[in-house]
């Protein structure tokens, strides 16, 4: 990526693909601070983060429902593990609903983690395959289950109604469970899936909407929403200042 700033990651698939979504590290190994933009994409990151003392600080970020400007100062060094909800609920085991679009630094040596297991993106793949192995719960409810996988095959696409009707759960319950655990309504959820589902086509400059917005208005105006900009500033990704769609283009 332009300017020495890299992303790397993997996906854990199996058993874990349902919590964990991808395992990675990134850096700016540059002299000069890289400005990025970060777009909700409905995971939850958690961030060990190299300070200036040759350790890692442990930072979990809760979900995002807008654009954030960051910039990554010169010589960092950082490996993430990307959570679904249900990873956070079941493996992290706790809610995450008093830090939308914010973080918490939590306890060093988190997890057992220590330096040696940030050698590389390989060593730091191993160890956290190994403690999130561990942390697989014997069983979850079903309906949750159920909720989430047919969120993510519509891509958002899909009312909460429908959800309840289908999974078996009231759309009370739901919205519940969702504000409660996570900090926003399902139906927000959603639209950011949506959202994410769009980048896909915008990042190889398709302009005109591929899933079930109302018209091209209304598709402009919830990328803008999401991202700040509209699709063909998006698109247009001066800088690679937008770095999921760096990643994606590159796919």
């Amino acid at each position: 990526m332009e300017g020495g700033f890299y992303f790397t990651s993997k996906s854990p698939g199996g058993a874990l693909a349902t919590f964990v979504e991808r395992i990675g590290v990134f850096g700016n190994p540059g002299a000069a601070p890289r400005d990025v933009v970060v777009l909700p994409d409905g995971r939850i990151d958690l961030f060990f983060w190299r300070n200036d003392n040759g350790g890692f600080d442990v930072l979990l970020l809760g979900l995002e429902t807008e654009a954030e400007q960051r910039s990554v100062p010169p010589d960092t060094l950082a490996y993430t593990i990307s959570f679904t909800p249900l990873g956070v609920e079941y493996l992290l085991g706790m809610p995450i609903a008093g830090f939308l679009n914010s973080g918490i630094q939590l306890d060093d040596g988190f997890w057992g983690f220590t330096a040696a297991d940030f050698a590389d993106l390989d060593t730091f793949y191993t160890k956290a395959m190994e403690t999130l192995r561990q942390r697989l719960p014997a069983e979850t409810d079903g309906r949750k289950e159920k909720l989430f996988s047919l969120m993510y095959a519509a891509n958002g696409e899909i009312s909460v109604a429908a959800l309840a009707v289908q999974v078996g759960w009231g759309s009370r319950q739901i919205n519940r469970y969702f504000s409660q655990y996570f900090g926003l309504p399902l139906k927000v959820y959603c639209t950011i899936l949506r959202f994410r589902a769009s980048l896909p086509a915008l990042a190889h400059g398709k302009l005109f909407p591929e899933l079930d917005f109302a018209d091209q208005n209304h598709f402009i105006k919830e990328i803008k929403k999401f991202a700040g900009v509209v699709p063909k500033e998006l698109s247009k990704n001066e800088n690679d200042r937008f770095v999921l769609l760096s990643l994606l283009k590159g796919q």
